[in-house]
């Protein structure tokens, strides 16, 4: 057996439950969780008692942006939970060398690759269609860079991951699937980083069931660090960005690699969809015309500001400079 391969047998020790029962099982699983909290509240402080400046610029500028309502919020809440979910990671007992890895690459290197995008981002290219659209003519924009970095460190986890499967040709397949799902869920998770505490609730409602299974270990500390950093979401002091949402995005996709190869490609096809979906449909509409999702959206925000009376009502609020696909002002849908 080569070091990228691994027998079922394997791949079941790595992710099955510990003796002791499912209590000590759950009580393990909160105790990551904690950690994670605890590592992203200590990351998130100690990052905007002292905002890290980039070229000559201070902090403050660097990361700081405008909101939907005009005021200022910070992206520091993504680089926290990057550092929240990889210390909490790194501690998970149960959790296989290879996967351990796995995941300390996906979350890590996608939130890098966000990151860029957050610092270096223009407003100029939106979506798939819009950033692979400008590399066709010839321009290299920073979401293109991100987007073929985060193909490339979804497969790359995926392939450090392993696949239990008996033949080659079934590990090659599983590979390209998990890469797939693992980039593609990062992608979906920054397009729902438009509102206060969105992409933070939908990464709560899908990894909660993902906790319930064999991939508990992989999504305890990163639901942790979310949780922990929720409140200064929903204020609407921080934000996500795409440091935050494509690493939680990634991490979560990789828990679903996790799931059997049915309901996989079951996974993979929502999120194929719902990535396709956005370059045609704005989220942010659909959402605000069914009452339930609206319900949930509003739920712990700031009640919607009404229209300012007068000539000015409809005018946008100017951002600060920063790739408007990832900030609370704009869905970037048409």
């Amino acid at each position: 057996m080569t070091s990228t391969e691994m027998t079922p047998t394997a791949m079941t020790r790595m992710t099955r439950p510990a003796p002791g029962g499912t209590s000590s099982t759950a009580a393990r699983v909160l105790a990551v969780a904690a950690l994670g909290a605890v590592a992203a509240r200590a990351a998130y402080a100690a990052a905007t008692r002292r905002p890290p400046g980039l070229n000559g610029k201070p902090g403050d500028e660097v990361w700081g942006r405008t909101n939907h309502r005009g005021e200022p919020v910070t992206l520091l809440e993504g680089p926290a939970f990057v550092a929240g979910a990889a210390a909490g990671g790194l501690l998970t007992p149960g959790l296989g060398g290879r996967m351990r890895a796995a995941a300390l690459l996906a979350g890590t290197a996608s939130g890098v690759l966000g990151g860029y995008d957050d610092v270096a981002g223009t407003t100029s290219s939106r979506g798939f269609k819009g950033h692979l659209g400008a590399l066709a003519r010839g321009e290299v924009t920073s979401g293109a860079v991100k987007i073929l970095g985060i193909g490339a460190t979804g497969l790359a986890a995926a392939a450090v991951a392993g696949s239990p499967a008996p033949t080659r040709t079934g590990r090659a397949f599983d590979t390209v699937v998990n890469g797939a799902l693992v980039a593609g869920s990062a992608n979906l998770m920054n397009l729902f980083d438009l509102r206060p505490g969105r992409a933070i609730k939908v990464g709560l409602l899908t990894g909660t069931p993902l906790a319930m299974t064999g991939s508990r270990a992989v999504v305890a500390a990163p639901l942790g660090a979310a949780v922990a950093l929720l409140p200064e979401d929903l204020g609407e002091r921080a934000m996500l960005g795409d440091t935050g949402a494509n690493a939680l995005g990634a991490l979560l996709g990789l828990a679903a690699t996790r799931l059997g190869r049915g309901p996989r490609l079951a996974v993979l096809a929502g999120v194929a969809g719902l990535n396709a979906a956005s370059e045609f449909v704005s989220f942010t509409k659909v959402i605000q015309r069914t009452p339930a999702l609206n319900w949930l959206d509003m739920l712990g925000r700031r009640p919607v500001a009404p229209p300012a009376a007068g000539p000015q009502a409809g005018a946008s609020v100017p951002a600060q400079p920063g790739p408007a696909d990832s900030e609370h002002t704009a869905d970037p849908a048409p």
